[in-house]
Formats: structure tokens, sequence, C-alpha cells
């Protein structure tokens, strides 16, 4: 079978179950999400088995250790996709939620109520555990889903979404809901890339080379993030402990995902207190700073960097997205010269400011347009599970109906309802029959 008619074959078997998905009851729909965090305990020796032999091919492969801790599927990351599951099976279904409703003057009730977006394509890399994730999502909005994971866990894969069919199956759900693209052939994902009339939504969550890959050469609607270049700002009133733990933890934490930051903005007024201390810390935790003119001649030769590696920065540092123990900073002279430099080198995630002035905090809210902007907290939250949407399909910083983390009502889209009682427009309707006169010639000539 050719990429093109395995494609197909996948995308139209999909789209003949969607429609049929409405009409499972929340209770059946919880009953897979449940049974699947069931059989992933049960069959928890089989699914380490064949991910022990993704890792095994990765390794071979020369993979990075940061890459293949994110393939790996330990005891801590099953409970994680366990907890997933009943974080999911807790939430509301958003299926046929009334969101508006209004009366207009002739008496027309007008509605919006939530459906699902149909069929989603969804093709990521690395972590297994997105395949549990994107399919707990999509079985709870009624959505049907093509799973298209990475060729590094493959094998892992194919027993999660065994695991899902069989919770299907046994909780009855229509397992042809889920499907997976059990191929490694990069062509089949170009070739459903084409599908347009079988696939309604592509969600692609990975590295920016895949997303512009997908985004570049599908006909289908693509929401995505190309990727996580987030800003902090300090403000000359910023508390000075928040502002340092902040900037540490945005950073250091986990450098390696889109909502760490890439980007330290400091006010001048606070720059010669505040970039010695964190630079300190930075030092500890071997981070590289990247800094402006300003920042450089603040740090160099201070006796609290010895330790910290500090670079004169370039203009492409502030647009990088480092994913590292990297960080660029720059020393602007005011809040609205901070707000300009996100815009320019920032990607429209999430930015934060550190201030205790209320009405600098919410001019920042209003005058960055970001999908997550935060006042004195890490930029370290923008993700699903931490803004209590349970999981999350992914982050768009898309200017369309999702934006921002993808949870359950993120999957769904309005349509509108309408009530009438026989109301016509312009009342325009049927004419009323006029009675046919008939002449008689003969009766006419007499008279």
């Amino acid at each position: 079978m050719t990429p093109a008619e395995y494609a197909i074959n996948l995308a139209k078997d999909v789209n003949k179950v969607k429609r049929k998905l409405t009409a499972v009851s929340t209770d059946i729909k919880n009953n897979v999400l449940k049974r699947t965090a069931e059989l992933l305990i049960e069959r928890k020796d089989e699914l380490q088995e064949a991910n022990k032999i993704d890792l095994e091919k990765a390794e071979k492969k020369g993979y990075s250790k940061a890459l293949l801790d994110r393939l790996a599927l330990n005891e801590k990351r099953i409970n994680g996709m366990v907890q997933v599951l009943n974080d999911v099976i807790a939430l509301p279904d958003p299926v046929g939620e009334v969101i508006n409703i209004w009366t207009r003057p002739n008496g027309l009730k007008v509605g919006q109520m939530r459906v699902p977006l149909g069929s989603i394509l969804i093709v990521y890399e690395a972590r297994p555990n997105v395949t549990i994730e994107a399919a707990s999502l999509c079985i709870k909005s009624s959505n049907a889903v093509i799973l298209k994971g990475g060729s590094e866990t493959i094998n892992s894969n194919r027993i999660l979404v065994d695991i899902l069919k069989q919770a299907a199956r046994e909780s009855g759900y229509p397992e042809g809901a889920i499907a997976f693209v059990d191929s490694t052939d990069r062509q089949v994902v170009n070739e459903l890339l084409k599908l347009d009339q079988y696939i309604d939504v592509v969600i692609p969550r990975g590295g920016e080379g895949l997303i512009r890959a997908v985004a570049e050469n599908s006909r289908i609607p693509v929401i995505k993030h190309y990727k996580g270049v987030c800003n902090l700002y300090i403000d000359n009133e910023a508390d000075f402990d928040k502002a340092l733990n902040i900037a540490y933890n945005a950073k250091v934490e986990r450098p390696s995902v889109c909502n760490a930051i890439e980007n330290l903005i400091v006010h001048k007024d606070i720059a010669e207190k505040f970039l010695p201390e964190i630079a300190y810390y930075y030092g500890k935790a071997s981070v590289e700073m990247r800094c402006d003119e300003t920042a450089l001649s603040i740090l160099k030769d201070h006796p609290k960097t010895k330790d910290t590696e500090i670079k004169p920065a370039t203009e492409e540092d502030y647009y990088e997205e480092f994913l590292d123990l990297i960080i660029a900073v720059k020393v602007v002279n005011n809040i609205d010269e901070a707000i300009d430099f996100i815009h320019k080198y920032g990607s429209s995630h999430s930015e934060s400011i550190i201030t205790e002035n209320y009405t600098k905090g919410m001019y920042f809210i209003n005058n960055v347009d970001s999908a997550a902007v935060y006042i004195n907290a890490s930029t370290r939250f923008t993700d699903g599970n931490e803004f209590g949407l349970g999981a999350e399909m992914g982050i768009s910083t898309d200017k369309i109906h999702a934006r921002g983390p993808m949870g359950l009502k993120e999957l769904t889209i309005p349509k509108f309802i309408i009530f009438g009682n026989g109301q016509i427009r312009n009342n325009v309707g049927i004419p009323e029959e006029k009675e046919e006169i008939k002449i008689n010639k003969e009766e006419c000539e007499k008279k």
C-alpha cells in the first residue's frame, strides 16, 4: 500500500466515525478514560518493555540525555499519565453546553452551543505520554483523533494506542475514533495534510522545525505555536526577593520547555542591585548570561559574578529559543521600552512583569499581546494542568478560537442554535390564493 492510499484509508475511517461521537454519553467517555488508567497499570510491564526497545534504539542513534529522558516511560511518568486521565474525568463535559442565549425583538431565541471540532490530526515528537494526553482530551470532547507520534517512540505508542482501543471496546465507545499512524514513513504525514475533506484540524506539537513543516505543507487549518521566546520584566518597583525567585525559577527549574524564559529585561533603576544578585545564583546553576552593553558593564568584574559565564549578546540572541541554561539580558529605561522589546523579540507565548505597582501591572497586561501575561509569577505556569484544564493538547499562539493552553473547551467550537415559533423575515410568507373567476362566454353574450 502506498503512503497516499494508507493516509486516505485512515482519514476516511475516522471521518465516518466522528459524527457518531456527539451521541456518546459523558458516562461512557469517562468509563473509557477510567479503564485506560486501569490498563496502564495492568499492562505496565508490557509498556515498559516496548519503551526499553525505543530507548535502546535512540541511544544507538546518539540521542542526547535530555531527549532520552523525554522518551522514557518510568514509574513516575506512567503514574503521571494515570493522573492526567483522572484529572480529565473530573472535568465537566463541554459538548452540548449552551454558552450564550438571547431573545430578539421578533421573539427568536438565539444561542451558541459547544460542539466538537470533528476529526483532529495531532503530529508530535518524542514524548509518548502525549499519546494519552491528546487522546484523553479528544475522547472527552467527542473528537475523533489520528495520532502521529515520532518514529523514536513507535513501539511505546503502539502499546498505548492498543490500551486506548481496548478501553474503548470494553466501554462501548467507537474504537475507530482513535486512529494511529503505525508507520515511520514521513510521506504518510504529507499525504494526511492534504486531506482537508476528511480531517478538520491539525495540531503539531514539538520543535519549531516540525511545526513549520506541518504549517507549510497543510491544506487543513493548523493550530500552532512556533516557539516559546518568553520574557520576564523586572520593574523598578519590584519586590526584590520575588524578582530573584521568579527569575531563577523561570529559567532554571526546567530550561528545555517552551514556557521557560529566554530574555530577562531589567529596569535601569534596579539593574545595578538586581543583576549581580541574579547572576550569582545563575552562576551556581551554570546559566550562561548574554548581556547588552549596560548589563555587561554592571556584571563584568563584579565579585558576585566570578563563577558566572557572561558574554556580550548579539541581536540574534534576543530572538532565540535556547531551551537550555542560557539567558539573554536587556536593560531598559521604562516599562514602554520593555513592552516594545517583548513585541519585537518575543513569540507571543508567555510574559511576566514583577512589580508592586498595580497600575503598572495592569498596564503591562493590557498592552502586552501574548497568549499568557503574568504579574508577579513565573511563566513556567503556562500549562494546561497548572491552569486547571486537566491536560493540554498544546499551547496555541495563534489568534484564533484557541489561544494559550488548549484544554477540553478549546477542542470544541460554538455553533449557533435558534429557537423560533413560526417567525418569518420581513413578513414575506406564502401569498394568499385569490379565487379564480370563471366567465361563461354564452352567459356574457346573452347579457
